[in-house]
């Protein structure tokens, strides 16, 4: 039988990926996409002819209640905070019987598990607290209701508890994602991004604290191999993968450091002309929660550290992309060139570690 997939983000970064790879793997896969912006639309129609446009958003609720009612596979890759959509999904989900059953792939992220830093206002600072995927799902299950995304969670978690026969749920939770995307619309990410961004518009390296947390770290083409193990897995009838209660996966390929982070893109802006000396300024409290930066806490200054030990070991997911900071002197580029930066003109030994 031939799936009937329904996805949300098709026009955003992850998910534009993502549909880029199912559609080379599977074009014989019949794929409805949630599209709000109609130029959006006909650029996705354009690249992919066969894609069926749903035009709506994530308040569409009716609208996304009625199309999971009438899919086997559910990819919600959009607004991981958006309660909304997840409770419309679950109520289309419930629709379904347990011959066909409905599969759920949630994308959330591990910025859920920064809750101590956000409770103690830390920044900078290493944490030794690892999560994973295997000995360690009841924690993940289980996140405090302070911690990010938590509430959009308990709402997929419940839908595959109510009824694991007839509603199949996983949660796919990435760390930082980075790398080129290969969606029509958004190619770029966020978290090391606008960090090259500021120091680009600075004309300085920043460093947060003391620059020791730690965050894991995904390529966004290794993820998408991810999410396209468990579209083939459900349309298999489940596969090798687990579902519902043991359906949560991290999704990872090592760790970094923000300040080697902060470090290697002040070095490379600098190698390239666009910052004047390598140098890092490291930013008081002030400037970090700022009006330009009120997400720096978040985003550079927090850990969140995880290991996935389930798609390595049940679906053979096995992330092969450079890591972030090999992709750092692309990134610098990138922005550099969407802020139509110039080089300046920068003797070398500025530019030495």
């Amino acid at each position: 039988m031939i799936p009937h997939v329904f996805i949300t983000g098709a026009t955003g970064y992850v998910g534009g990926d993502f549909l880029h790879v199912l559609m080379m793997a599977h074009p014989e896969w019949k794929i409805s996409a949630l599209v709000r912006d109609s130029e959006k639309a006909t650029k996705l129609i354009s690249e992919y002819p066969t894609i069926r446009i749903v035009a709506g958003d994530l308040d569409s609720a009716s609208l996304i209640e009625e199309e999971v009612k009438n899919v086997d596979i559910v990819f919600q890759i959009a607004d991981c905070d958006h309660t909304g959509v997840a409770r419309a999904i679950a109520k289309g989900a419930a629709h379904h019987t347990a011959d066909r059953p409905c599969w759920v792939i949630h994308a959330s992220g591990t910025a859920s598990f920064i809750f101590e830093d956000m409770r103690e206002k830390t920044c900078g600072i290493q944490r030794t607290k690892e999560y994973n995927d295997w000995d360690g799902l009841d924690e993940l299950l289980n996140l405090p209701d302070d911690a990010c995304h938590r509430d959009v969670e308990k709402i997929i978690i419940a839908a595959g508890q109510m009824d694991a026969e007839r509603i199949k749920t996983a949660i796919v939770s990435p760390p930082t994602v980075y790398g080129p995307g290969r969606g029509v619309i958004k190619q770029t990410s966020i978290q090391a991004y606008f960090l090259a961004r500021d120091v680009l518009k600075r004309k300085k390296g920043i460093i947060y604290g003391e620059g020791n947390n730690v965050w894991s770290q995904v390529h966004v083409q290794d993820l998408s191999d991810l999410f396209l193990l468990l579209g083939e897995a459900a349309a298999a009838g489940g596969g090798n993968a687990t579902w519902g209660n043991e359906g949560y996966y991290l999704s990872e390929m090592g760790s970094y450091a923000w300040g080697d982070v902060s470090r290697a893109i002040a070095q490379v802006a600098c190698e390239k002309g666009y910052i004047p000396t390598a140098e890092v300024t490291n930013l008081d409290d002030g400037e970090l929660m700022g009006e330009n930066l009120g997400y720096g806490q978040l985003m550079w200054g927090s850990n969140s550290r995880g290991t996935s030990i389930r798609a390595r070991r049940l679906l053979e997911w096995t992330p092969t992309r450079p890591t972030l900071l090999e992709e750092i002197p692309g990134i610098v580029d990138g922005e550099a060139q969407s802020l139509g930066i110039a080089p300046l003109e920068v003797p070398t030994v500025l530019c030495e570690a």
